[in-house]
């Protein structure tokens, strides 16, 4: 079961109306994970937009949709709105556990104290999305989307440590969209060098 408190309904209802449409509906999910926790996914979608996987539930009349894949992940959470000096927007209170297996676990540990601190240089992240038969999905952003160095950066520096660290891991698959990239570290047709340069 997921809670929204009354400020984050009222929020909701607000942005719903801003929207100018009727029939839309509030998904909900889990986008990726990373040093500072889950990174969710909280947007506006028509309703008629459900998946027959969806768990769809009301809450105070919004209509709320979650993708099978994320209900897990974010069950018995709350999602809140909150103002103050420090922080504002929604908040989200997930009791969950951010890697159960703990293979998962040992790969974003690697991704947290090695890979990340490297490639936040260039302005690069990388995002571990799963861990399923040995295998570690990974999505790299920023400044390594569409990076000219991103296949050394991927062979010699990410693929080696995460496999130096967790051998039961086989494989790591980009899953990165990298024509997309729209602040590439360094352009495809000049080179450069990895944050992981040999």
């Amino acid at each position: 079961m997921i809670t929204i408190t009354p400020g984050a309904i009222e929020q909701i209802r607000a942005a719903m109306q801003a929207e100018k449409k009727t029939g839309l509906a509030l998904r909900f999910g889990v986008r990726g994970r990373g040093p500072n926790g889950f990174a969710y996914r909280l947007g506006f979608v028509d309703a008629a937009e459900r998946d027959a996987t969806d768990a769809a539930f009301e809450s105070d009349g919004v209509a709320v949709l979650v993708d099978a894949d994320s209900l897990p992940l974010v069950d018995g959470s709350t999602i809140d709105f909150v103002t103050g000096p420090r922080e504002q927007g929604f908040k989200i209170e997930n009791p969950n556990p951010l890697w159960p297996d703990p293979l998962a676990a040992a790969v974003q540990g690697v991704l947290d104290r090695d890979i990340n601190p490297a490639v936040s240089q260039h302005g690069g992240s990388v995002t571990l999305l799963d861990v399923k038969e040995g295998v570690a999905y990974i999505a790299l952003g920023g400044g390594c989307q569409g990076c000219g160095m991103v296949d050394v950066t991927l062979r010699q520096g990410i693929e080696v440590r995460i496999r130096e660290v967790v051998p039961q891991i086989r494989e790591i698959v980009d899953t990165t969209d990298h024509a997309g990239g729209r602040n590439p570290y360094y352009q495809p047709a000049k080179g450069g060098a990895s944050p992981f340069g040999q």
